[in-house]
């Protein structure tokens, strides 16, 4: 890419898009931000707290300044969280600003992959896990695809192998 355009990830969670972010800012010798990791530094808190204290309006509303704040910046990879994508001004934002790619995961990877992982808010509940990725899924997988320049399945796939793929789908455009 003779150009450094903005590369911004968007998809559900445990679709990679940090571990992703960070391998193609090092191979493409960008600086990485990921919006949620943004949030928590300037907040001083983690993105728990923030659902806690602010709801899901609050968090969003930090992440739709996070995002537009972020983005007017050259030459960075941006990993986005998962529901990014619900709002207009969010999904304008990305795609006008750099080359949007979505990555698809199944339902049953972002199980395995969140498992263990106490930092997502929406999966906190008592509630069944894979009907909460599903009505995720319904609701915002449609958005991920209306935006999206690029779309690239994660699964079964190291994240140096999907960067790299990455890379080269990059290079035809």
């Amino acid at each position: 890419m003779a150009e450094k355009r903005n590369i911004f990830l968007i998809g559900p969670m445990g679709a990679g898009k940090s571990t992703i972010g960070r391998q193609l800012s090092q191979q493409l010798h960008m600086e990485f931000y990921d919006s949620d990791q943004e949030i928590e530094k300037r907040t001083g808190a983690d993105i728990n707290w923030v659902f806690d204290l602010e709801g899901e309006s609050g968090f969003r509303e930090r992440e739709r300044k996070v995002i537009h704040e972020l983005t007017q910046k050259n030459g960075i990879v941006l990993a986005t969280g998962g529901g990014s994508v619900k709002f207009k001004d969010n999904r304008n934002v990305l795609s006008s600003r750099g080359i949007v790619i979505y990555l698809e995961t199944t339902i049953e990877k972002q199980l395995l992959r969140t498992k263990r992982d106490k930092t997502r808010p929406l999966l906190k509940f008592n509630t069944s896990n894979r009907l909460i990725l599903e009505n995720l899924a319904s609701e915002r997988n449609v958005l991920y695809e209306e935006i999206a320049d690029i779309k690239v399945t994660t699964d079964n796939k190291s994240a140096k192998s999907v960067s790299y793929h990455i890379i080269q789908l990059l290079e035809k455009i």
